[in-house]
């Protein structure tokens, strides 16, 4: 049986950085790849990896009713000239689109990821509360078809789904995992100890939280660097400006490295890494930190307590707080021996079910078993238009 394979997700660098491994394991377990995004940067990356892509206009936050019908048409269009024989679908809008367009194409098999619920399900008021329920009721419509597996990364998220979910269409995998050998364990660096948050630069990941914990430990005569590694988010609403993180670094209450590729390198450079997000799907972050033995600090969220167990791999503290954020970072910097336990715990519990080849296996599994369920026949090889 000839096994083509279809991504949809928005972004193209996403793609890369939460869902790559399992492509290149599908690719050398025989299927044909081919990724739908957005065209970007990162296009030309996934090209290099021997998949196919498509560029179909998947805006993140884009609320033009034009533009979204001419994004479903020609996702619509995309499905029936592909026939892929499975639809891999990440993020909210590629997971509602693709569900409620793959019965009516034909498409087989459809595996949904939610990777998290986003800004709209910690946000507060009634027009939050609106559109919880807009989206509540979208899902609902997209989980409709007859062969298809939802993966939720955490529990709180497929509670608040739960009743669009069918008996059995769950399946909870970890994330995108982390490969233990790249991010592997090194001794804390001598000198001055660095706390590090590494995320989009946005509110919503405590951003402000981290930075007024940062000023009040050095009001408190605690020395420490504290440093802020990634770039803002122009897209999303709840990007923290850039002229924002400068002024921040100049006033020296923290540094801001921007994004950075060499990631394992800045958590050995690290003596406590730290998230204090409002919510997550299950955050990548926390787990390569956590592969490097380092210990880690994350509020008692969504997302962040499938990692950090409170007082065995790390601390949790409530979200919004930088008080109790300063305190669970303090105590850390003052106890080496504390600080070593809980790293040497979270490298633990990543090799115990957190590795990229063990997410790899259960995905490959559920793919496998939509297969045998469709009973599919074979496909000829794909052939590009003009337009590829």
């Amino acid at each position: 049986m000839y096994r083509r394979l279809l991504f949809v997700v928005n972004d193209a660098g996403f793609f890369l950085s939460h869902r790559l491994n399992i492509a290149r394991a599908a690719l050398e377990d025989g299927w044909e790849v081919h990724v739908a995004t957005a065209d970007g940067p990162a296009v030309t990356r996934v090209q290099a990896e021997g998949f196919w892509h498509h560029t179909v206009a998947l805006s993140r936050s884009g609320a033009n009713p034009m533009a979204e019908l001419r994004t479903l048409w020609a996702l619509f269009r995309l499905f029936r000239r592909l026939r892929p024989t499975l639809v891999h679908a990440v993020t909210i809008k590629p997971v509602v689109y693709s569900g409620l367009l793959a019965p009516w194409a034909g498409v087989p098999a459809l595996v949904q990821a939610i990777s998290g619920l986003g800004h709209v399900f910690i946000a507060e008021g009634r027009l939050a509360a609106l559109r919880r329920k807009m989206i509540a009721a979208a899902y609902r419509l997209a989980f409709r078809h007859p062969n298809s597996r939802v993966i939720f990364q955490n529990p709180d998220d497929l509670a608040a789904l739960g009743q669009a979910i069918r008996d059995g269409q769950a399946v909870l995998i970890p994330g995108a995992g982390v490969d233990p050998e790249k991010f592997a364990p090194r001794p804390e660096p001598p000198g001055e100890p660095l706390v590090v948050l590494a995320s989009r630069m946005l509110w919503a990941k405590g951003v402000g939280e981290f930075v007024e914990a940062a000023r009040r430990l050095q009001e408190r005569g605690v020395s420490a660097r504290f440093a802020l590694v990634g770039d803002s988010d122009p897209g999303n609403p709840a990007a923290v400006p850039d002229d924002r993180l400068r002024a921040w670094a100049a006033s020296g209450v923290v540094e801001w490295w921007g994004r950075r590729e060499d990631m394992p390198s800045v958590f050995a450079k690290a003596h406590v890494v730290c998230l204090p997000s409002y919510r997550e799907g299950l955050p990548k972050v926390l787990l390569e930190a956590a592969s490097c033995g380092r210990a880690i600090i994350a509020t008692d969220v969504p997302g962040c307590r499938e990692i950090v167990r409170d007082g065995h791999n790390g601390l949790l503290v409530p979200p919004r707080d930088p008080e109790a954020l300063a305190g669970a970072i303090e105590r850390a910097l003052k106890d080496r021996d504390l600080r070593e336990r809980m790293g040497a715990r979270g490298r633990e519990m990543v090799l115990s079910g957190f590795t990229s080849a063990q997410v790899v296996e259960k995905t490959l599994a559920v793919y496998c078993e939509l297969l045998n369920r469709a009973g599919v026949t074979a496909e000829p090889g794909f052939e590009p238009t003009a337009d590829e």
